[in-house]
């Protein structure tokens, strides 16, 4: 085999010299891309110690102590979360982009406000307002009041209203009735009609909702 080798001339590196070209090989840049930067090393030493707690390979009697200390840290933060930002509430971009009243408006109610004011400042006073009323509904959905199924109806809406607004029973039916008479029925709205929608649009946004709380429990 030796013969064979040495008659057809082939070279064969000694042990350094083999050593010395895998080394050039493994140092191109291909295999270096290829390697694990320190991210995922990292990445895979700490999931490798939080399997080892789990197993039991670790230390004895560290996986109690430790599944207890991560427990009680996912616990703490989830109340913190809730103490500091409430329950989880839907996007306001998405509640914007509901249907409002039969209609797809992603206008908020600022926007919806001002154009029924714009509305109303020439005469328009139906147009200015189906807007106004639908400014109301708009600005209840941005505070959280309401959430109203797709497709309420404007009494719907002023349903849900009146829990965190009772003192605004009748203001709210009368002003729901006024918008399904002009929306609906096609009776033409006074310009009495779009200030008193507006004084009460107003007054509800100035107003703080009234939280209920449960009853006492006596022993």
């Amino acid at each position: 085999m030796i013969g064979l080798l040495a008659a057809a001339d082939v070279f064969i590196p000694d042990g350094d010299e083999t050593r010395q070209r895998a080394e050039e090989e493994l140092s191109r840049a291909e295999y270096q891309a290829a390697k694990p930067n320190w991210f995922d090393q990292l990445a895979s030493d700490i999931f490798e110690w939080l399997l080892s707690l789990f197993t039991g390979d670790g230390v004895p009697g560290t996986a109690p102590v430790a599944v207890t200390v991560i427990v009680i840290v996912i616990v703490a933060a989830l109340i913190v979360a809730l103490l500091v930002w409430g329950r989880p509430r839907a996007s306001r971009t998405v509640r914007r982009r509901a249907d409002l009243l039969g209609e797809r408006d992603d206008r908020t109610a600022a926007q919806l406000r001002a154009e029924a004011e714009r509305r109303a400042k020439a005469q328009d006073w139906d147009g200015a307002v189906v807007l106004r009323f639908r400014a109301l509904a708009r600005s209840l959905l941005e505070r959280d009041l309401i959430d109203p199924a797709p497709g309420a109806t404007a009494q719907g809406i002023a349903n849900q209203a009146v829990v965190p607004f009772p003192a605004f029973l009748e203001r709210l039916h009368d002003a729901a009735t006024g918008f399904d008479a002009v929306r609906y029925l096609g009776s033409p709205a006074s310009e009495h009609d779009y200030r008193v929608l507006a004084e009460t649009e107003d007054a509800l946004r100035a107003s703080n909702p009234q939280t209920t709380t449960p009853p006492a429990v006596h022993a």
